[in-house]
């Protein structure tokens, strides 16, 4: 089997809350206990589903966003992180054909499974239909000719009366019933205001929670014939994606004659990060060194550089302020002109405090929660020279917060917003770029081999 050929299943659902996140991992936890080694992946920018998939394949989850990273790098992404798997598994984002809001398909489900030439397997919640699931499912199979549609898999059933009457109906679908999984709230998994709690928050019971899931896929689902649909694709044209030759081209991005340690906030109150993040500060030429502001009260030691991803600082602001020493550290790093990248929660641990909590205090600008959750796809552009981007640079991202920051004097914008609106947002101040946006490095390499040639220069005492 060439790397192209890597058999593989888009798990998709009509709409959110269908159970696409409870089968996918399912899927993953069961192929694995089966012993294949699985290449989990999740369309769009959700950061936590993919710690799921994570925990029940070994593997790193990662993510396939179309409007982040552009059409053409989904399939050469896709077969970087499925290198070396027996199969793998790409669960969707809300409903099949949902993509960015007025780009028509564009970073849907449907669109990704297209670019992979991957069948659907459709999930579909079941617990207040019997016969009209068929009219659904005829609906969604023949929506797009270009999507295959090749298998149900009937969710939350409620009786062995009631999957039968699902199945009846669905035998004149064309569509076959490829599992039935009943209605069972054991193996959930907690929510509260961003979605699902991450996997490093509640580790123990996610693993059990995980066994849990892998146990009801193995007893309503047929994994063999899930399995050879996967193996019903055709190969893939395309190379894998290559965060060497991506960072190649430009001088900026040469490898550095110090190779400098940056460190990644990590723990349970930063578990938002792409997995090419890491791996392209890499190849730039870093030493790449995680830590956790929760726990740890220094810095790695020679640390020259500081990645800050996103996450739940708001949750964990008591901890994260008590961890006086760190914060300290933060603040004295970032006052040296070191570089530093912050996103979202990073932003937020940067400023003077969230919710009257203190926190570094290297951004003039108090955080408190809201009820408003500000979501979305975003167009930028970098208004000035920075420590992560040239003047000019022009990115896409996402924003998911229900928090704000009020701001005094003392720092300059990030990014100019083009779309869907038009404002500035986030800071630059001496080596510190924050924001709220959340950027996936895979599409714009540059922001990483600048990161490593500021620490790179830092370390080189060049400043």
């Amino acid at each position: 089997m060439s790397g192209g050929a890597i058999p593989r299943l888009v798990i998709a659902a009509p709409s959110s809350g269908a159970g696409k996140t409870t089968v996918a991992t399912g899927l993953m936890a069961a192929f694995t206990e089966a012993g294949l080694t699985v290449s989990p992946h999740k369309v769009g920018p959700d950061y936590i589903d993919p710690g799921y998939h994570s925990l029940a394949t070994g593997r790193p989850g990662r993510n396939l966003d179309a409007f982040l990273c552009g059409t053409d790098r989904i399939a050469p992404l896709f077969l970087h992180g499925a290198a070396g798997a027996d199969l793998a598994l790409v669960e969707g984002v809300m409903g099949l054909f949902d993509g960015a809001s007025d780009r028509g398909e564009l970073s849907s489900t449907a669109q990704v499974a297209k670019l992979l030439r991957a069948p659907v397997v459709l999930v579909v919640d079941a617990s207040s239909q019997s016969r009209s699931v068929a009219a659904l499912v005829h609906g969604f199979a023949s929506w797009d000719p270009e999507v295959r549609l090749a298998g149900v898999i009937l969710n939350k059933v409620g009786s062995d009366r009631h999957e039968q009457l699902l199945r009846e109906a669905m035998d004149s679908s064309g569509v076959p019933v490829l599992g039935a999984l009943r209605r069972d709230g054991r193996a959930g998994t907690p929510s509260r205001h961003l979605g699902l709690v991450p996997v490093a928050e509640r580790r123990a019971e996610a693993v059990e929670s995980v066994g849990e899931l892998a146990a009801r896929i193995r007893e309503g689902c047929d994994l063999q014939a899930l399995l050879a649909l996967a193996h019903s694709v055709p190969e893939l044209p395309d190379a894998p994606w290559d965060p060497a030759a991506e960072l190649a081209p430009t001088t900026e991005t040469a490898a550095p004659s110090v190779r400098p340690l940056i460190a990644v906030a990590g723990g349970p109150a930063f578990t938002f990060s792409y997995a090419e993040h890491a791996e392209l500060l890499a190849v730039a030429g870093a030493d790449v060194v995680p830590f956790d502001p929760l726990r740890d009260e220094r810095l790695p030691p020679g640390t020259r550089g500081l990645v800050i991803g996103g996450g739940f600082p708001e949750v964990y602001a008591p901890d994260l302020s008590a961890n006086a020493p760190l914060r300290a550290a933060v603040a004295d790093l970032a006052a040296s002109g070191a570089p530093v990248s912050a996103e979202c929660a990073g932003l937020l641990y940067l400023s003077r405090s969230i919710d009257g909590k203190p926190m570094c205090g290297v951004l003039p600008a108090e955080a408190r929660m809201t009820e408003r959750l500000t979501l979305g796809y975003r167009e930028a552009v970098a208004l000035r020279d920075n420590a992560l981007a040239a003047a000019g640079t022009r990115v896409r991202g996402h924003e998911f917060h229900r928090t704000v920051l009020e701001p005094g004097a003392g720092a300059d914008p990030a990014w100019g917003l083009t779309h869907p609106e038009r404002r500035v947002e986030g800071f630059v101040t001496g080596g510190v770029h924050a924001s709220y946006l959340h950027v996936h490095w895979a599409a714009e390499p540059a922001l990483a081999g600048r990161l490593v040639a500021g620490a790179a220069r830092v370390a080189a005492g060049r400043g």
